[in-house]
């Protein structure tokens, strides 16, 4: 079995301008890193803008987009496992995460994803649904247990942090214990016998 600390990357799924989405995260991260057991990269789709408009099948992107293409399916690649933070937009996900699924692939195959979303009275339980979805066509593995937010704005406090901290920990911790079991064993999987899609 690998001695490489796991590797998580955290992905913002918001590129609103306003968004509120760097809050959770933020916050996120700093579980993370009291955790104390994966290496963390904060993949924000606002800073790799990525065109709707795909190539065509075999064709490669244009020089520009490429660059762009390959930054975010490097960075999904070196992940171990995923969290995967996204606003509830309509009833579902926001266009920007989407889009930035349809980039990738391969990247997320055999791999263990969280999902943690934020939003009204639902506190965007039906977008991390809806991503469930998109992810299980990537042949993700995702985590049972969801984290959320009902009217975010609300729960956090001027420091950044839920004003009711001890709950939201509390299951947060949950989420990272599973995503570290999950992460392990199948990167050992992927090791010992390539997946094949």
């Amino acid at each position: 079995m690998s001695q490489t600390p796991l590797h998580l990357a955290v992905v913002v799924g918001s590129v609103r301008e306003g968004r509120f989405g760097p809050t959770v995260v933020n916050w996120f991260a700093e579980q993370v890193t009291q955790y104390g057991r994966f290496t963390t990269d904060v993949i924000d789709l606002a800073e790799l803008p990525l065109p709707v408009v795909l190539p065509r099948f075999g064709d490669d992107p244009a020089p520009e987009v490429a660059a762009v293409a390959k930054q975010l399916s490097e960075r999904l690649a070196a992940a171990d496992a995923f969290v995967v933070v996204t606003p509830e937009y309509n009833h579902s996900l926001p266009a920007s995460l989407k889009n930035a699924l349809d980039w990738s692939d391969a990247e997320w195959q055999a791999k263990p994803v969280a999902l943690v979303a934020y939003g009204g009275r639902s506190g965007g339980i039906r977008a991390a649904e809806h991503t469930r979805q998109i992810l299980s066509a990537l042949e993700a593995v995702t985590i049972r247990e969801v984290l959320t937010f009902q009217f975010p704005r609300e729960v956090f406090g001027e420091d950044g942090g839920p004003k009711d901290p001890e709950s939201y920990a509390a299951t947060a911790k949950e989420i990272l214990r599973q995503l570290e079991w999950w992460a392990g064993v199948l990167r050992e999987g992927r090791e010992q016998r390539p997946y094949v899609a």
